[in-house]
Parts: C-alpha cells; sequence; structure tokens
C-alpha cells in the first residue's frame, strides 16, 4: 500500500487521483520512456506518433492531460493548441521539446498550454509532478462544470441530452461560449432542438440573471412583426395602444429570434440596423430606443443559400452568424435514441404511477424508424404512448405510430418538372395531405411557422386546409 506523500514540514499531503493521460510524439523511444515515468503514477497511459492518430483520443471527454512535443513530423504542438481551442475540448496540454527556449514557452503559454517541460528529461519527478498537477486542474475544472450544470437544471434549464460524438461536440461547443456574449446563429431541422441549445447558450452566458426572450418569426404575420420587434407607440396605427416590442421585453438578457429566414426583406433592413447601433425606433416613434441584448438566432433552412438567391441579406446574414452551431438531425445520433426515450420517459410520467420501461421490442421499433420530425417527434411518441401503455414496460404496440423504417421513397425524378417551384408545391399537396388539412400540422411537418405556409398555399393557388376540409362528404 503506497503511503500519502508528505510536505518538507513533514505534513501529510492528499494523493492526487490518476489521470487519462495521452503521450503525442513521432520517436518511439521517447513515447516508452515516457510511459515508464507515468506508469507508477496509476494513470491511463495512451499512445501516438502523429497528430492524425491522435485526433480521435483528443475528442474523448476523459481525456485530462495530452503531452505533446513542439515538432511533430508535418504538424506540431501549436496545432494541437490550435485544435483544442477551436474545438473547445476540455484537456491540459503539456508541451515539450528538445530546443528549450524562453520565447517558444512563452509562445506556448500564450497559446493555452498548462505549462513546458525541456528534453532530455533529466528529473522525472517534475514531470510526474506536472502532469500531477495538470490532471488536479483538470478534474477542479471539471467538478466545477458538473456543479454549474447541476445549478442551472435546478433552475429549470433544460439539459442536452446525448452521448453520442455530435451532441459531445455540440456540448463542447455550448460549454466554450459559456463567458462569451457574441451573436449565434444554430442551423438546424425542425425538431432537433434549436431552442433548447439557446436555452443552455443563455444560461450560461453572463447574460444568465436577464430575461430569456423567444420569438417564432415564422409565426408572426408579415403586417405586425415590425411592430411586435421594435414596438410601437400609442396612435401609430388604427386601435394602437403602445407596446415596447421584444427588443425591449429582451433589455439586459437574449432575444432568441426563432426561423429567423423568414423575416421579410424589408423588415430584414432595419433588424440589421438594430443589431448594428444597438438602438430600436418603435413605429410612430421619432427618438431611437437604446437596447442592450444578445441576439440568438435559428433556422431551419440554409441562409447562405438564401443569401445566394436573394431572399436574405448578406450583411445580416455575418451580422448574425458570428458564432455557428449545427445542429445534428437524430438520424444521425441514433445511439442517443435508448437515452433520449428514457428521458421523455421520466418526464411525462404519470403522476402517482410507478416508473416505465422500454420494452425490448419497442426499443427496435425507436431505432429503425427515420425520425423526420427529430428530438420533438420522439418526445411526442413517447408520451402519446404513456397514455395508452398498461403495465410498468412500454410495448412496441404503445407506439402509436406506423413506422416506414426509412421513410417513403422518392418520385421519380422524371415525374416532376425540374423548377423549385414545382417541389415545393409538392412539398406543401403532401404536407396537407398527410396532416388531414391541419395547417398548423401541416406548417410543422414542413419546418415553417403558419403564417408562412399560408403565403405559400396562396402563391401556388391551392386551396387552404379549411376548404379542404369543407369540401369533405360528411359521413
Amino acid at each position: 500500500m503506497r503511503s500519502a506523500p508528505t510536505s518538507r514540514e513533514g505534513a501529510p499531503q492528499p494523493e492526487s487521483a490518476p489521470g487519462v493521460v495521452l503521450l503525442l510524439d513521432d520517436e518511439p523511444l521517447l513515447l516508452k520512456a515516457l510511459e515508464r515515468i507515468l506508469r507508477p503514477e496509476s494513470h491511463e497511459v495512451r499512445l501516438a506518433g502523429s497528430l492524425e492518430e491522435a485526433r480521435a483520443q483528443l475528442l474523448d471527454p476523459a481525456l485530462d492531460v495530452v503531452l505533446v512535443d513542439l515538432f511533430l513530423g508535418n504538424a506540431s504542438g501549436l496545432d494541437v493548441l490550435d485544435l483544442v481551442a477551436r474545438e473547445g475540448l476540455e484537456v491540459e496540454v503539456i508541451v515539450m521539446t528538445g530546443h528549450a527556449s524562453i520565447e517558444s514557452a512563452v509562445g506556448c503559454m500564450r497559446q493555452g498550454a498548462f505549462d513546458y517541460l525541456a528534453k532530455p528529461f533529466d528529473d522525472i519527478h517534475r514531470v510526474r509532478a506536472t502532469v500531477r498537477k495538470a490532471i488536479e486542474r483538470r478534474h477542479l475544472v471539471r467538478r466545477n462544470r458538473e456543479l454549474e450544470r447541476a445549478l442551472r437544471q435546478r433552475g429549470g434549464v433544460p439539459e442536452l441530452v446525448g452521448h453520442s460524438e455530435p451532441m459531445r461536440a455540440l456540448q463542447r461547443k455550448v460549454e466554450s461560449l459559456r463567458h462569451n456574449e457574441s451573436n449565434v446563429l444554430i442551423q438546424g431541422e425542425s425538431g432537433t432542438g434549436k431552442e433548447l441549445v439557446a436555452r443552455a447558450l443563455h444560461a450560461a452566458s453572463p447574460r444568465h440573471a436577464g430575461p430569456f426572450v423567444p420569438v417564432d418569426c415564422g409565426a408572426l404575420p408579415e403586417s405586425i412583426i415590425e411592430s411586435e420587434l421594435f414596438g410601437h407607440e400609442r396612435g401609430a396605427f388604427t386601435g394602437a395602444v403602445g407596446a415596447a416590442g421584444l427588443f425591449r421585453m429582451a433589455q439586459r438578457g437574449t432575444l432568441f429570434l426563432d426561423e429567423v429566414g423568414e423575416i421579410p426583406l424589408h423588415v430584414q433592413a432595419k433588424l440589421l440596423r438594430a443589431l448594428q447601433q444597438r438602438e430600436v425606433r418603435p413605429l410612430g416613434g421619432s427618438e431611437p430606443v437604446p437596447v442592450d441584448i444578445r441576439v440568438i438566432a435559428a433556422s431551419n433552412r440554409d441562409l447562405a443559400a438564401m443569401v445566394e438567391s436573394g431572399a436574405f441579406r448578406l450583411d445580416l446574414f455575418y451580422r448574425l452568424n458570428v458564432v455557428r452551431i449545427d445542429v445534428p438531425p437524430l438520424r444521425q445520433r441514433m445511439e442517443d435514441v435508448p437515452l433520449l426515450a428514457a428521458h421523455f420517459l421520466a418526464k411525462h410520467a404519470r403522476p402517482g404511477e410507478g416508473p416505465v420501461s422500454l420494452g425490448p421490442e419497442a426499443l427496435d421499433k425507436l431505432l429503425h424508424y427515420a425520425w423526420p420530425g427529430n428530438v420533438r417527434e420522439l418526445e411526442n411518441a413517447i408520451e402519446s404512448s404513456l397514455a395508452l401503455a398498461r403495465g410498468p414496460i412500454l410495448r412496441a404496440n404503445d407506439l402509436a405510430f406506423e413506422v416506414p423504417p426509412r421513410g417513403e421513397p422518392a418520385p421519380p425524378a422524371d415525374s416532376v418538372p425540374l423548377r423549385l417551384d414545382a417541389y415545393e408545391r409538392l412539398a406543401l399537396e403532401r404536407a396537407l395531405r398527410e396532416s388531414a388539412g391541419d395547417a398548423s400540422l401541416a406548417a410543422r411537418r414542413l419546418g415553417m411557422g403558419r403564417s408562412t405556409f399560408y403565403r405559400k398555399l396562396s402563391r401556388h393557388g391551392l386551396r387552404p386546409p379549411r376548404a379542404l376540409s369543407a369540401s369533405r362528404p360528411i359521413r
């Protein structure tokens, strides 16, 4: 049994917990020597001879410390520091070099290195002590993050559920922005949880004590969107009694512009001015009103493609796209389905009844569905199935949805004219058909607001859902 280390004064010191250490060097003999130095400390030691070989290890959330040579073949230790900073990886980097100099040491520290070791390693105790201190710091930071996450969850902030690599990358990016107030653009399909990501960004930001004001831009009629965003004065239009507007409601907090791509072009110009000048001019007002907010925007449409087609302003795109976060669709992280299902089973558990677990056939059914509606559709499926389930096990028959495993086949290529508006009309007709004429459901299926849905129906000369349902014979 190892005895606890003592200080120079003889007082016992607490023994450090071992960690996961990656050794990255293109000299095999040096890797083996370092491994022999660190093995007695009970660390889990991993070896890599190149940055390409080490990339997957660097993304492992269990990794605590990486020791990397400053000169690494075609790469360098500075490339590793850049990767750690760019991806927001929670790992301490110790740089090694046989060309010790004050200049290179200072340069590495400025790039974020924890410490600097000169080769050859004449003092193995210094190597061990440096690694030990780096692990202690990593464990301390990790504990603090866990406490902060627990506090945020206790405060009602939704959790980003998932252990897949796409979700771990998303979680790392959110964590890396925790002290940042830059505008963020969140891109992802409908139902992937873009608002959840926005709320997590707000909760982790310096503005967490301020309001979080969400607005679905696609659900706002074009005639009132400007008034809703910027406010209006009494008498600005017929019946106007005065309103502050969403920008001012989000003062010292975060304004979340969901489906920002649905904002009309003439309003985009005023939105750009509000973001640049940090002020809004209410309708009917003569003086601008200063605002102090952070803007997080989201869209299920490709805004860059909209810029190319002239449907979205380039200058506004750059103003919103300071930091971009892509939320992966559920089909790209199917390994998260069991975890998400368990999360929703607990969330929607019936009061006063025992917990319900997922049967193997039900889980298999969930894993063989394409989930076009993403996480929102999965939650809806679990919630509705719980209402039908009897007993402590949720079975496949309780899942109230049909399973075309990978969706319907695409129509033949020559059956639709080669025009974008033809495909848009086809999508509108299919959404109406599959939603039995329910406009809200059809709009959600297409990932757009109801007012936008009606505008597109009118553009294609389609009959509105009310007329469709009225034309059905009464049975």
